[in-house]
């Protein structure tokens, strides 16, 4: 999966984020109205998304670098 990542563009790693936000909020909708989930999705989504925005960060950087040059 993180091989996968590395080679999302920003736009693509923005969209995913997105997408993994509106589905945690249904996890927890689903879990407040006591639905039944699995719970450790929330922690894998939660997992994603921090390691989602590390990337976005680091490719941040990256284009700060390369514009100061």
């Amino acid at each position: 999966m993180k091989q996968k990542l590395t080679k999302l563009t920003n736009q693509e790693i923005n969209n995913k984020i997105i997408e993994l936000k509106k589905e945690l909020i249904l996890l927890k909708i689903k879990q407040i109205t006591k639905q039944n989930i699995k719970s450790h999705q929330i922690k894998k989504i939660k997992h994603q998304i921090a390691q989602l925005l590390t990337l976005n960060h680091i490719h941040i950087k990256k284009n700060n670098k390369t514009e100061n040059e």
